[in-house]
């Protein structure tokens, strides 16, 4: 199928489709994401909404659909995009200090048969400051508290200076000061036009963290600003029941 490509759209699907063991996780969903947008994706579990962060990394294998990152597939722009994955997903027993971690972030921009020099340490450092970690740099990652280790990967992704940011539950087990300081950081990502996806669980503060939002449950339900879809007719269809926009406060 020729699809209309948008290089100027910081992120498009088509038709995209994901099975596991014949059994759809996703299923025809199609999504646009302007530049300078900060979005979440919301719905119940097993909605598929990490698989679709997955798909467009190509970490999942799909059974049809396209995906692409400022008009080209993400093989060729790679380079553009960086991924904070679920915390719980991490080994944090590796043993490496959270400096380290966050110099793991420019091996994109070296290659892997160049080593981190100053330029790398020093871009590091200014990341961790930028998370409030810059005390802990030499701390191994082992030895941080769970809302820690989200910061230093946070970092990690900052280093990359990316265009495009996918986030996987970036504040799911964090403590209040961690979340603040996370809203913070994508608020001002967005402010220089950088494109934020953020899976999110917390029904009661995509209005305030936000902008855009897409609610899925396998087929995409609604996407669009969260002023106009995020509502509880939409919410309804989307977790199968009377659900408030205002849940969990």
């Amino acid at each position: 199928m020729l699809v209309d490509v948008k290089t100027d759209t910081a992120i498009e699907v088509h038709d995209l489709t994901v099975a596991y063991r014949d059994r759809p996780v996703l299923w025809d969903v199609d999504m646009e994401v302007p530049p300078g947008t900060l979005l979440a994706i919301v719905g119940p579990n097993g909605a598929g909404k990490t698989t679709l962060i997955k798909s467009i990394l190509g970490l999942v294998k799909t059974a049809a659909g396209q995906t692409y990152i400022y008009g080209k597939p993400y093989t060729a722009q790679r380079h553009l995009v960086a991924y904070v994955p679920q915390r719980g997903s991490v080994d944090w027993d590796f043993p490496t200090n959270a400096l380290d971690v966050v110099m793991m972030g420019r091996y994109g921009a070296l290659g892997w048969f160049r080593r981190p020099g100053k330029r790398e340490r020093a871009l590091a450092l200014e990341a961790l400051a930028k998370v409030n970690m810059l005390d802990f740099a030499e701390r191994q990652i082992s030895q941080l508290s769970g809302g820690q280790q989200q910061r230093v990967f946070l970092a990690r992704a900052l280093v990359q200076d990316a265009e495009v940011y996918f986030m996987d539950e970036p504040f799911q087990g964090v403590d209040v000061t961690t979340e603040r300081a996370i809203v913070t950081l994508l608020q001002e990502l967005r402010a220089a036009g950088k494109t934020v996806v953020v899976v999110h669980h917390d029904l009661s503060t995509v209005a305030e963290y936000f902008d855009r939002v897409m609610l899925l449950n396998v087929r995409r339900v609604a996407l669009g600003l969260v002023a106009e879809v995020f509502t509880e007719h939409n919410l309804s269809l989307t977790y199968g029941g009377r659900v408030s926009t205002t849940a969990g406060r």
